[in-house]
């Protein structure tokens, strides 16, 4: 149930909110993504709708009409969920008005005397959360990503058996999720004996790293034990955001067998506050990742019409590194890595029904991570455990041989270094269409609580 292509996607559709109307801008009236802020001295939050540089009040607009129903009631709350929650139908009804209000000047929006209260300057306000996250699961669904890893430590035999037939994942630290612009703790933990011999210490992390993901968040859920069919997975997703799974490195080399990770991803996880919708995506959806003929074809109930036709996001992801020194000498950060998502093994729509289908219960404001998004080049390699490793995909070499990434300053990383600073940013393209973009998520380290 791929939401389809209608009016409000059209490229001629044009605001009149002028800065919605700038060329290449994250969120012209094509996009219309949610979030939730706070503004100066206002303790009480806040949902709204992302237009050029300002944000709707949705509030404000319930209480003066132009809602009605179930709606009307969800765009009152002070809880994105209350729009999750929302059936597919009335939330593409919502989307349907605000592009009404938004595009037609003499909407009741545009007329309305009190039109000025319904705004307020994305500048002036602060982006939280958009919603309390119940669950979190991370999923590992790029081969290029889990191919180069294995790589690194299996170069015989770089994927596990069950790879290619199972979204794998595991289930994360929700309560350690933050917003875009929080500060990241260098985490302490136990790390490793030195390859010499000796005994593990425990001490701040040394091989602190990024992961450049999608995040899903889920629309309505399903009831405990009732699995969510391949078909109508995507009617159960509310919409996609930037995330980076910070992760420590040697940490997690440590511990992770045989359980998995545990401590070294737990401690953060940023995600950009806006959510763009799975409807503002349509114009973008693609066929997805094209197995080569020798794997195994997917399951039955993972595997439809639908989702081999336009299972797929056309969406174009960059990391940017700026240092401490960086900043103090006014240069600007540099691209590490560009890729796409549309080169993942999974769909989306597969690890929502591998998730349920055990009768696992998925509910509004729960997200899922995509995993770190990779490319068959260096440079679209999504964290510096791979960037910085000497290996060519489908070519490792032995062991786990690294060259560090050099800054314009001169300073070098293999990984991160108190006070740099990563930010990801998100964009779809297609001919015919306009540009819309997912803002950034932005983390900024600092030294650990020992240091």
């Amino acid at each position: 149930m791929a939401s389809k292509v209608d009016d409000t996607h059209s490229p001629n559709l044009k605001s009149w909110v002028e800065s919605a109307n700038i060329s290449d801008g994250d969120f012209p009236i094509q996009n219309l993504p949610f979030c939730k802020f706070r503004g100066a001295g206002n303790a009480r939050a806040e949902i709204g709708v992302g237009i050029g540089d300002q944000i709707l009040k949705l509030s404000v607009c319930a209480e003066h009409g132009l809602f009605s129903g179930e709606t009307e009631l969800a765009a009152r709350s002070a809880n994105l969920k209350s729009i999750m929650r929302l059936s597919k139908s009335d939330r593409e009804h919502l989307r349907k008005n605000l592009s009404e209000f938004l595009s037609d000047e003499h909407s009741a929006l545009a007329v309305a005397d009190w039109r000025e209260s319904a705004f307020v300057l994305q500048a002036d306000v602060e982006l939280v959360l958009p919603c309390e996250i119940g669950d979190y699961t991370d999923f590992y669904a790029s081969v290029f990503h889990a191919t180069n890893v294995g790589s690194m430590f299996r170069p015989d035999n770089p994927l596990l058996p069950n790879y290619k037939h199972i979204p794998i994942g595991y289930h994360g630290r929700a309560s350690s999720i933050v917003a875009s612009g929080r500060s990241i703790r260098r985490p302490n933990g136990q790390l490793p004996p030195p390859d010499d011999g000796g005994e593990p210490t425990f001490g701040p992390c040394k091989n602190l790293d990024y992961e450049l993901e999608v995040g899903a968040y889920i629309a309505q859920g399903n009831r405990l034990g009732q699995p969510i069919g391949i078909e109508e997975a995507e009617a159960h997703v509310f919409g996609l955001s930037l995330l980076n799974d910070w992760s420590a490195r040697d940490m997690q080399r440590w511990e992770y067998q045989p359980l998995g990770p545990f401590l070294a991803k737990s401690f953060a996880t940023t995600v950009s506050p806006w959510i763009v919708t799975i409807e503002a995506l349509a114009p973008f959806r693609c066929r997805p990742f094209e197995r080569p003929k020798t794997d195994p074809q997917p399951l039955p109930y993972l595997n439809s019409e639908g989702n081999q036709s336009a299972g797929g996001f056309d969406i174009t992801l960059e990391v940017l590194l700026s240092s401490s020194k960086m900043r103090k000498e006014n240069i600007a950060p540099i691209k590490l890595s560009e890729g796409t998502f549309r080169n993942m093994y999974w769909t989306l729509a597969q690890m929502v029904a591998h998730h349920s289908s055990n009768g696992c219960n998925l509910r509004a404001g729960d997200l899922l991570g995509s995993g770190t998004i990779s490319g068959p080049e260096k440079s679209s390699r999504g964290c510096l455990l791979e960037l910085t490793w000497d290996g060519e995909f489908g070519r490792p070499v032995p062991g786990t041989q690294r060259t560090a990434l050099e800054l314009p300053t001169g300073e070098k990383r293999i990984f991160l270094a108190d006070g740099d600073e990563v930010s990801i940013r998100g964009y779809c393209k297609a001919e015919g269409y306009q540009r819309i973009g997912f803002g950034t998520c932005d983390g900024k380290i600092t030294a650990s609580i020992d240091s």
